[in-house]
């Protein structure tokens, strides 16, 4: 069953084009990673599907409130505990339930500490525990093992496999092996918009993009 489909998308940063025609489809139990030298607009093309700026073109097809997203910053409330932070994701997204992500993040010990305490790696793993706790069947991550040590990424990686193993999806954007042997790979090398190709979609706030 096919979670996401995308027909023949184009998207844009600061008015220019990045990547057009791209084409894929995600089932259930799917994970697809996005490959690309930097700034050929995975990123870009991430927080198109996750709804945080309109495409260019194309259409995307897909369940309503389908996607957890999951970008450079962790999202987190620095005076807040973890456990705090993630009941507050949890409500967020109409959940309650923490503990799993807890355990699969290897967080448990530290639910009480106030999140600006953390470390770096401690700080990303408790902002990838967000998308656990978001019940939400695709998973759209871009770069999600920066700050995470060797442990910590084969850790996420199953986690990953997890969500897969239960009928969900996952559609990452990383430089990194995550030993994901199953998942396809989509190169935007490809896609890359012609030079000098512009567009800015009705309504599109640049101070946004």
């Amino acid at each position: 069953m096919s979670l996401l489909t995308v027909h023949d998308l184009a998207v844009s940063r600061g008015g220019l084009r990045a990547v057009e025609g791209v084409s894929f489809s995600l089932d259930a139990g799917q994970a697809l990673i996005l490959r690309g030298p930097n700034g050929v607009g995975k990123t870009t093309l991430l927080r198109t599907i996750a709804g945080l700026q309109p495409a260019v073109q194309g259409r995307m097809d897909m369940a309503e409130d389908a996607v957890a997203y999951a970008a450079h910053a962790d999202g987190l409330k620095t005076t807040l505990t973890v456990a705090e932070n993630l009941r507050f994701w949890a409500a967020v997204f109409g959940r309650r339930d923490i503990l799993p992500a807890l355990q699969a993040m290897d967080l448990t010990a530290l639910e009480d500490r106030p999140a600006g305490s953390l470390s770096a790696g401690q700080k990303r793993r408790l902002g990838l525990a967000r998308v656990l706790v978001s019940g939400r069947p695709i998973w759209v991550l871009d770069e999600p093992t920066v700050s995470l040590d060797a442990e910590s990424v084969t850790r996420f990686a199953a986690v990953i496999r997890d969500q897969l193993a239960h009928g969900g999806a996952a559609l990452i954007a990383t430089h990194i092996d995550l030993g994901l042997t199953e998942a396809a790979v989509l190169d935007l090398t490809a896609c890359r918009a012609r030079p000098g190709a512009t567009h800015r979609p009705a309504g599109f706030n640049e101070a946004f993009a």
